[in-house]
């Protein structure tokens, strides 16, 4: 039975150095996992780290991996990846499916452009990085407006769909702005060193 990946993946936040340094370059899960998109954003130790896009999809059995393998998720031996598979599933057997995913980082998620008024990100990963963090401090309606981008993938289409005009794309502007200073000061995106600075210029 297939396992279906959404736009969100989890790492242990061991992984995100070399995540971002580019030495590890898959995620080796096991079972047959199909991603529904090509764009993703990898989460660890906490917080979302980088978005990425998928590069190539790789389905195989435990026994067929190699040290390439091995060494595409950042492991230096097609043993120590077993090891941390046996660790992480309990026992995995050789004629076990592995799905082999690739990716590449098109964003470093720990370094964001603070002059920016949005940090770089979109409206649509602003939007789905509140609703996994900020959940509990959400209004209703903010989150309406939020789940609302993560599905038009526009202001525009937000304030259309959701009140009818454009002319109330306000409204969803300052949800995003106020959730994207929630990230900043939690210190869930960014590394910025004066969140206070940072909150009043999107004031």
């Amino acid at each position: 039975m297939p396992k279906f990946l959404g736009r969100h993946i989890m790492v242990k936040g061991k992984y995100v150095e070399a995540i971002l340094s580019g030495r590890k370059r898959a995620t080796i899960r096991v079972g047959i996992v199909k991603p529904k998109y090509n764009e993703l954003i990898i989460h660890g130790g906490g917080k979302p780290v980088a978005k990425v896009r998928i590069t190539n999809i790789v389905y195989k059995k435990v026994r067929d991996l190699t040290d390439h393998d091995a060494k595409l998720d950042g492991f230096n031996s097609r043993e120590e990846l077993l090891r941390e598979l046996e660790r992480v599933y309990g026992f995995v057997k050789p004629e076990d499916n592995v799905t082999i995913i690739e990716f590449e980082v098109i964003q470093d998620l720990s370094k964001l452009e603070i002059a920016d008024p949005y940090m770089g990100l979109t409206p649509q990963d602003i939007a789905r990085i509140s609703l996994r963090y900020l959940s509990n401090i959400l209004k209703d309606e903010e989150k309406k407006i939020l789940k609302s981008l993560t599905e038009t993938g526009s202001i525009r289409m937000t304030a259309i769909h959701l009140f009818g005009t454009l002319d109330a794309r306000w409204r969803v502007r300052r949800v995003l702005k106020k959730a994207l200073n929630e990230l900043v000061k939690m210190g869930i995106i960014g590394r910025v060193a004066n969140t206070d600075k940072m909150a009043s210029k999107m004031q």
